[in-house]
């Protein structure tokens, strides 16, 4: 009869329950396994056996059969050495104590029998309480965000022979209060570099994004070079609310994944990759998938500089993280699938010059060049953004001085429109990637709201995304003012916004 232990397989940020089934039968002295192990796991006969060896535990002539269940789910990690170590010394009866049915085991073995983290710990145990296991063994890791988890028992090990003495009852040796330091106060301050209050001008973009904080709107600015966008973009999380517990894990558990260290994961990610970036790196992949800076920015902001810099194929990947809120990867050896849910800010020049448009200078761009720079940016990608904010340079000598908002104070703003929208939907969702059927549902037009959104989108063009943008775009307006139902003034400002700010192809003021 075979002895079966618990362990956790990841899949990506997701993980699944692997019972790791050991049985000893007659034949030559080897150790089998099966079950789409790669190349980490098959060594782990080799980690185990040196792990026995410590132990005076001697692996009898017969020929040792592990089997990782799920076998269809490839096996990428060597998380399941321990698992691995117990089953083959309880199926050699070193131990007489019984293994819980309801404990799992993670870790990966040094020869000297001692347990070491790998990548992915967080995730892992996230996954094991998902999985209605109760207690769970694990190496010591300071850097997880908890010493305990609200229902599951978390017994932090240094070496196998710990594992086997708690089985007979001494597990309170092994707590984390006696093994790890205490976790720092999650009650940090709440404090960026830049702030709002910092920005001479701009009033009307900083309204703009005080817009788009709360609703979770894409923002594409333009403008000439040096008038702000770059300064706008990496403000904007100032006002943003703080990670919740939820996204916080999830946030980390991306990080872990990627091997990227972050200085705060309560404040949310910024990510702003160069527009020299591969794709892949953006997106994520590799042999062994890994995330790309788009889940790295989950909860968070991804800011694109130099938008029109970036390879037209790269940037039409986007199309659908931007929509679905995550990215699926798919290679020979696995598909994974990484969260990707955030705003995208993206910042360009009209043309190539950087000066249509501009009152300060003359562009001396030829019309061709405005167009072949502009068609950079596809028409799939420009409907995805729910903003298009125009920028002029500000001159610091005749803008009047006055006292500038701090970001903190929008910030208040921001979270209580939030607060009105998960409300409104039940869950943690805001308007911008709510789904389509909930939004409509909980937005319904009024007649006349829905004859002028016809109008308007006939006159303009404006695809059925667009369309949806701008009723989305409204309804955030409204939050923001705190009106219970969308108005038809905060639909009649998202249009006007959109018309204000096309990004227009046609050279102008080029004398």
């Amino acid at each position: 009869m075979a002895t079966i232990v618990n362990s956790i397989g990841l899949k990506g940020i997701e993980g699944y329950l692997v019972q790791v089934e050991i049985q000893m039968v007659d034949g030559i002295q080897a150790i089998s396994i099966i079950g789409l192990p790669d190349a980490s796991v098959k060594e782990s006969k080799d980690r185990v056996l040196g792990t026995l060896g410590t132990y005076q535990c001697v692996l009898p002539e017969k020929r040792v059969i592990v089997n990782l269940s799920p076998a269809e789910q490839r096996k990428n990690s060597p998380i399941f050495d321990l698992a691995m170590a117990i089953g083959m010394m309880k199926e050699m009866d070193y131990f007489s104590h019984d293994i819980p049915e309801t404990a799992a085991f993670l870790g990966v073995l040094s020869l000297n029998g001692s347990v070491k983290p790998v990548d992915g710990m967080l995730p892992a145990i996230l996954a094991a309480r998902n999985e209605g296991i109760k207690v769970l063994y694990l190496p010591i890791d300071t850097d997880l965000p908890f010493r305990q988890l609200e229902g599951i028992e978390l017994r932090f090990v240094k070496n196998v022979e710990e594992v086997i003495q708690s089985f007979s009852g001494q597990a309170e040796l092994f707590s984390s209060e006696r093994i790890l330091p205490p976790i720092v106060s999650s009650e940090q301050p709440y404090l960026f570099d830049k702030d709002f209050k910092h920005i001479i001008g701009h009033q009307y973009a900083k309204g703009m994004l005080e817009i788009a904080a709360p609703g979770g709107h894409n923002v594409l600015m333009y403008g000439p070079p040096g008038c702000g966008k770059s300064f706008l973009a990496e403000t904007f999380p100032s006002i943003l609310p703080p990670l919740t517990e939820k996204a916080r894990y999830e946030v980390m558990s991306l990080y872990q994944l990627a091997k990227v260290k972050n200085a705060s994961y309560i404040k949310p990610p910024f990510r702003s990759p160069h527009h020299s970036s591969s794709a892949v790196s953006l997106i994520g992949g590799g042999t062994n998938p890994i995330p790309g800076e788009i889940s790295l920015a989950n909860h968070g902001v991804l800011f694109l500089d130099e938008f029109a810099e970036f390879p037209k194929r790269t940037l039409d990947m986007l199309r659908q993280p931007l929509e679905t809120g995550k990215v699926t990867i798919s290679r020979a050896a696995s598909t994974v699938t990484y969260p990707a849910q955030f705003i995208l800010i993206a910042a360009m020049n009209p043309c190539p010059c950087g000066h249509l448009g501009s009152k300060h200078a003359y562009c001396t761009c030829t019309s061709k060049q405005i167009t072949t720079y502009q068609n950079r940016v596809s028409g799939p990608i420009l409907d995805r953004f729910d903003l298009m904010l125009h920028l002029q340079s500000i001159s610091l000598t005749t803008e009047p001085q006055r006292t500038n908002e701090s970001s903190e104070e929008i910030r208040k703003r921001v979270m209580e429109a939030r607060e009105r929208q998960y409300d409104r939907y039940g869950e943690k969702s805001v308007n911008g990637t709510v789904s389509t059927e909930l939004f409509l549902e909980k937005n319904k037009l009024s007649q006349n709201q829905r004859v002028m959104v016809q109008q308007w989108s006939s006159k303009e063009n404006y695809s059925n995304r667009v369309q949806i943008k701008l009723m989305r775009l409204a309804r955030t307006i409204s939050d923001l003012q705190g009106e219970k139902e969308l108005t038809n003034e905060s639909l009649w400002k998202a249009v006007t916004m959109r018309r204000k700010n096309q990004l227009k192809s046609q050279k102008e003021g080029v004398k």
